[in-house]
């Protein structure tokens, strides 16, 4: 019998991501077979260095159709490193040949440098997915099962956001994390929408928050259980949010710097919208740490888990 595969791409060779990945491991028993995507060389300098003891199957990619895959089993795919941008997006194209031939379904992808790597093509690493799999309907979801967060625009200087808010994207976020909640998760999510502007004011004669959000939120009342615009700055108090299982924001440290205080590491990052679930660790490579071994695993630990289960 063969099961359904994680596949791992690793991203940057210099982070903090094989240390967490074998923390993980230790820590967690993981039943669904996990593939990593990366260079072999790296990998085996990574685990003299943590120490690992673990068996990992070394796999051709051409043969990998007809491959059977085993609970609990670790393999590879050897992919050459040359240099970082290069590197990572090899590794990302065998992982979305691999899913759009329907190897599996899931994926988790470590951090990358996203100004260095994506060379300012794409805002993010959610952005690139997503355009690979031509999605233009998508929500970077950054959850924990007590409360997660949405924001409507990501990586955008804050002087754009004002600019880039719209409806249309509103009304798609809305849409599109009430479709994930229901067929990953079982249940219709209670989701909260913050307005733009501090206490949903302003002392322009534009206000974005009743004239783009509030109609929105009018607009899909009778479809979805979505409530607001609310202040951001009171929304994440306990009382308040425990009445809710999404916060939309406007932008992303709105949401982001709450949800991050809350939880610290236990979140994890997943792009909504996509034919399959793309799940990653929320932390960034942190070049800093690496070679430290006292780095936190908890946000890589929740992202195994979570696509173990599906």
């Amino acid at each position: 019998m063969s099961f359904s595969p994680i596949l791992i791409v690793p991203g940057e060779k210099k982070s903090i991501f094989f240390e967490i990945f074998f923390k993980s491991l230790k820590s967690k028993s993981i039943s669904s077979p996990l593939i990593l995507i990366c260079d072999k060389k790296n990998l085996e300098k990574e685990i003299k260095q943590y120490k690992y003891r673990y068996e990992i199957e070394q796999i051709e990619l051409e043969k990998i159709g007809a491959k059977k895959f085993h609970k609990n089993k670790i393999y590879l795919i050897h992919v050459k490193y040359q240099n970082s941008s290069k590197y990572v997006h090899n590794c990302f194209q065998i992982a979305f040949g691999l899913i759009k031939k329907g190897l599996t379904h899931k994926m988790i992808n470590g951090p990358i440098n996203k100004t260095k790597t994506l060379n300012k093509r794409y805002l993010g690493v959610t952005e690139f997915i997503s355009k690979n799999f031509n999605v233009n309907k998508f929500a970077m979801l950054i959850y924990n099962k007590k409360l997660s967060v949405c924001p409507v625009t990501t990586h955008f200087p804050l002087k754009l956001v004002a600019k880039k808010i719209t409806k249309k994207k509103i009304k798609e976020k809305i849409i599109v994390i009430n479709n994930f909640f229901n067929k990953y998760l079982g249940f219709k999510p209670r989701i909260a929408v913050l307005g733009l502007n501090p206490h949903c004011e302003s002392v322009l004669k534009f206000n974005e928050d009743t004239k783009i959000v509030s109609p929105v939120i009018r607009s899909l009342k009778n479809k979805i259980d979505v409530k607001g615009p609310f202040p951001a700055d009171t929304i994440f108090l306990k009382n308040n949010r425990k009445k809710f299982d999404v916060v939309i924001g406007m932008y992303h440290d709105q949401v982001l710097t709450p949800i991050k205080t809350i939880f610290e590491y236990d979140a994890i990052n997943i792009t909504i919208g996509l034919p399959f679930l793309r799940v990653t660790p929320d932390h960034g490579p942190n070049e800093k740490m690496v070679g430290k071994n006292i780095s936190n695993p908890i946000s890589l630990i929740k992202s195994l888990e979570f696509l173990d289960k599906k």
